[in-house]
């Protein structure tokens, strides 16, 4: 009997550490995507950042004005780079090869539209 026992916690310790082995944090790890945008000043910046950290699975993100790239580490199991360029494309933005959301785009202050002088905050 006591035999048994120790054989069935000897049993479900390996099943235990095979299940943590597999099912662990190296299965989601973050993946990282720079993007550029057409973003020219330090509320265009604002506005990107802030409406990626709605976005699921998104991390972090960060914005360079003066490069308009915009790196944003993210879960690629609940977001993918589809999803991440919708969401700049919606915030009124282009980038990379999506064109910004026209309806968005018309809502930017002036001086975060495309013909506005560039300019950094």
């Amino acid at each position: 009997m006591l035999r048994n026992l120790f054989l069935t916690a000897l049993t479900s310790l390996f099943l235990l550490g095979n299940l943590f082995a597999t099912a662990g944090p190296g299965d989601d790890k973050d993946k990282e995507v720079k993007l550029k945008t057409s973003a020219i000043c330090g509320m265009c910046k604002a506005r990107i950042e802030r409406n990626l950290s709605f976005e699921k699975g998104v991390k972090e993100a960060t914005l360079d004005v003066k490069s308009k790239i915009v790196t944003i580490k993210y879960n690629p199991n609940k977001t993918d780079v589809a999803k991440l360029k919708a969401n700049v494309s919606k915030s009124g933005y282009d980038v990379d090869e999506v064109l910004a959301d026209e309806k968005s785009y018309a809502k930017l202050p002036a001086c975060c539209k495309k013909d506005a002088a560039d300019h950094v905050d």
